[in-house]
């Protein structure tokens, strides 16, 4: 007989919930709507309270629910069913439980090495060998609202960056906006999930992971964990229908089908199906038909699918549907320390100290595919590989080819003239276009007049502007589906998944437009007028990298920033004095370090920012050695001054470091005599007042001998005198070795300085990137940093 009540599952009480959420109204008028005259069998429907049954029905009804999903039908197992739905009922209790329980676990038994197989290792990209999954494996995070579903303007998703700020965070991309839950979390919350990911998000790695937990005893212990790459189950020539092919794939391990069936019947199987964007399109409508026929007989069983986003609108009734989100830093570093561990490698400090410091790098990590890919890179010489041009080629190489071919994955050509090759000249020139107009996130219909454009000039194309259009729309999804390189940050709204991405692929399309032994090319000189532009240091760094002669562009670029100052007399005698105070001091390192050390140490008083870094950029021993002596000049001084090091001795630990003798750095090291930095710079004095006063200042210093009996003659001494002592010290080395700091400038000229001081620094970068630069070329331009007009014109002259 049938029960004449029923109530919400457990696990179904907050899919209801937010079903009701839906509607917008209280409990009272919701009554209304279903016909009762309370709002109490509403409230005990959404506890998971026994109600009428036809009104269990009928408030289902009104929330758009399936009753028979949300009902707590297998616990009450004597309801009887609607008849027209006979392979819903569950079985009865005399045959269930404990008949259930021990068929579950035995066939758990039996296919352990079958899911171990299958899912316990993973091999990508160039790795030598498989790696056991449980040892690599980083948690994921779940992202419930679909990023490319917001409906955000482009001025919401830019909110809160400085364009035209040094530090704009590479803009944040992809930044935390939604709230992110635990993979596991997901599976638990929702029985019936979509799981949609970029390319190389780890969607199918999440999958085996869910399958080995289960089969070790770890999750949904009392299921058994099926485990199906459609792909495979699509291409069988057979053409199977899909419990077929599951009793196929538990064949070998004397599992009958029948026994698959009361495992599907009893609700307790854990159907993982991965990798819907994989199968083909003739075979999609078959495989779609196979997965809702075993959802709707067996619907109270846990499914999982996984497909990529932008993959074509497979819509699933009654999944719901979240989305897998990027790496964050604390994934990183795990995914990180367990690559390295699993390899008996210790690169993990190393590696996690140069994403900090390469955020363009780092960006990639975001993305476990590419996290891989730069392990991979990282484990042959414990470092990045200079030529960051190359990397990112290989990261893109990646994602437009190898991670599909690796797998043996034929795509849909949606496009029949539209190569590998030609996806990246069309990935260059929206790249070029779009960050040339200073747009990081473009409208749809703009980025597919793009595509149309391209596409116009292609042999053979369509002449007809609507059917470019009609094709644009697919080539468009084509790129964000099967390679991830663009991708929907809101509705109708795009951009590069990465700004590494956006950035090289603006650098190829320079490179490949240019003529790049031409010192009159058109492309180069409006390239170098971008070098005081931040936005565009990463793609002249890459431009260089990516030349095969970098001579020309590098000489433009010298030229454009001589002229900052060139035709202004005042800011040019600035440079003079600069000049001339560095040729009075004799120590071993390249000149244009000494002027930089100068320029650096008089433009603060003006109101710049700047430090020593560009001295120590443009002569390495420089920064060696003020390195060396500031380590110990902090273990010795902070030791009793307590006082903060960076902003107190920045520029003494400059001053002790240039002006010394040849025998400093190891006399510093064996010599703990605070006071010994006095003798340096005494024996390098060439004015006599000078040595007079630094004389008068040692003598104030208490002896080292005291300091090691007696401590506290010297704190004493701090407390008294110290910081006295160390102005007038700091003060003394200014007015005799700095330039002169009467300089008046307008508020023009201080930003033309800020501008010249800032493109020397690119500049200086510049030279250091791995590219092709004649020797003489680059002598001269490091010759001539920072010198006024008329020194360089001399040069020239005499070269």
């Amino acid at each position: 007989m049938a029960r004449k009540s029923l109530r919400v599952s457990p696990e179904n009480i907050e899919k209801v919930k937010r079903a009701f959420k839906r509607t917008g109204l209280t409990q009272n008028e919701f009554a209304s709507e279903v016909d009762i005259s309370t709002r109490q069998p509403i409230g005990k429907f959404l506890s998971g309270k026994t109600v009428d049954h036809q009104l269990f029905k009928e408030i289902c009804f009104k929330l758009d629910l399936d009753w028979q999903e949300v009902a707590d039908l297998y616990r009450d197992s004597n309801f009887e069913l609607d008849s027209e739905k006979p392979e819903l009922a569950v079985i009865s209790e005399s045959d269930n439980s404990h008949h259930v329980d021990l068929l579950i676990q035995e066939i758990r038994q039996k296919i352990s090495s079958l899911v171990q197989e299958r899912c316990g290792k993973m091999r990508v990209l160039d790795m030598c060998q498989p790696i056991q999954l449980d040892t690599i494996y980083t948690d994921v995070n779940i992202l419930e609202k679909i990023t490319g579903r917001r409906r955000l303007k482009i001025s919401q998703l830019l909110d809160g960056f400085d364009l035209e700020s040094h530090d704009f965070n590479r803009l944040g991309l992809s930044k935390k906006i939604e709230e992110r839950v635990s993979g596991l979390i997901a599976v638990e919350r929702y029985s019936k999930l979509m799981i949609l990911g970029k390319p190389g998000a780890g969607k199918t790695t999440f999958l085996k992971y869910l399958a080995i937990q289960s089969i070790y005893g770890q999750y949904h212990t009392d299921r058994v964990p099926i485990f199906v790459t459609l792909k495979e189950f699509a291409e069988t020539q057979e053409q199977l229908d899909l419990i077929s092919f599951i009793n196929y794939l538990f064949n070998n391990y004397n599992v009958d089908i029948e026994e698959l069936k009361n495992v599907l019947k009893s609700g307790k199987a854990f159907i993982l199906l991965d990798g819907l964007d994989e199968v083909i399109e003739e075979d999609i409508h078959r495989v779609l038909k196979q997965i809702q026929d075993l959802f709707k007989q067996y619907n109270k069983n846990i499914f999982v699918i996984t497909c990529r986003i932008a993959a074509k609108e497979y819509t699933l009734e009654n999944f719901t549907e979240v989305e897998l989100a990027d790496f964050d830093d604390e994934q990183i570093k795990i995914f990180v320390e367990k690559w390295f561990q699993s390899k008996n490698q210790d690169f993990t400090k190393t590696f996690i100290e140069q994403l900090k410091h390469n955020k363009a790098i780092k960006e990639l990590a975001t993305n476990p595919l590419l996290l891989t890919m730069l392990c991979l890179e990282f484990e042959d010489s414990g470092d990045f590989p200079d030529d960051r041009s190359e990397l990112y080629k290989r990261a893109t190489h990646t994602l437009l080819r190898k991670w599909d071919s690796t797998r043996m994955i034929r795509r849909d050509n949606v496009y029949k003239k539209l190569t590998v090759q030609r996806k990246e000249d069309l990935l260059s020139q929206i790249a070029m276009t779009t960050f040339e107009r200073r747009d990081y996130f473009f409208k749809q219909r703009d980025i597919e007049r793009y595509i149309a454009d391209y596409i116009r000039n292609l042999p053979d194309a369509q002449p007809d502007p609507e059917a470019l259009q009609i094709d644009s729309e697919p080539v468009l999804k084509s790129i964000e589906a099967q390679h991830g390189l663009l991708v929907e940050r809101a509705r109708g709204i795009y951009s590069f998944s990465h700004l590494t991405f956006h950035e090289y692929f603006t650098a190829r399309k320079i490179v490949a437009s240019c003529n790049p032994y031409s010192l009159n090319d058109e492309i180069l000189k409006n390239l170098v007028t971008h070098i005081n532009d931040y936005r565009w240091l990463e793609v002249l760094s890459l431009t260089i990298e990516m030349l095969p002669d970098a001579n020309s562009l590098l000489l433009l670029a010298k030229r454009h920033v001589d002229s900052i100052l060139a035709n202004d007399e005042k800011l040019q005698g600035f440079l003079y004095s600069i000049y001339k105070s560095s040729l009075s001091v004799d120590v071993p390192y390249k000149s244009a370090a000494i002027r930089a050390f100068y320029f650096t140490q008089t433009i603060p008083s003006l109101g710049i920012s700047a430090d020593f870094t560009l001295a120590c950029d443009i002569d390495n021993s420089l920064d060696k050695d003020i390195d060396n002596y500031f380590n110990y000049l902090v273990e010795q001084i902070d030791k009793y001054f307590r006082i903060e090091i960076e902003t107190d001795f920045s520029s003494l630990k400059v001053c002790l470091a240039l002006f010394r003798n040849p025998v400093f750095m190891v006399n510093i090291v064996n010599n703990s005599d605070i006071g010994y930095n006095i003798n340096i710079l005494f024996d390098n004095a060439i004015n006599y007042k000078l040595k007079q006063e630094l004389q008068r200042l040692k003598n104030q210093l208490p002896r080292m001998s005291d300091i090691n009996r007696y401590e506290d003659i010297f704190t004493q001494w701090v407390q008294k005198i110290g910081k006295t002592w160390l102005q007038k010290f700091k003060g003394l080395i200014k007015y005799y070795y700095m330039t002169d700091k009467n300089w008046q400038f307008s508020k023009e000229q201080k930003e033309r300085l800020n501008q010249y001081y800032g493109a020397n620094m690119a500049l200086v970068d510049c030279l250091k990137s791995n590219c092709y630069l004649n020797p003489e070329v680059r002598s001269h331009i490091e010759d001539t940093l920072l010198l006024p007009i008329a020194e360089i014109e001399k040069r020239q002259i005499r070269e």
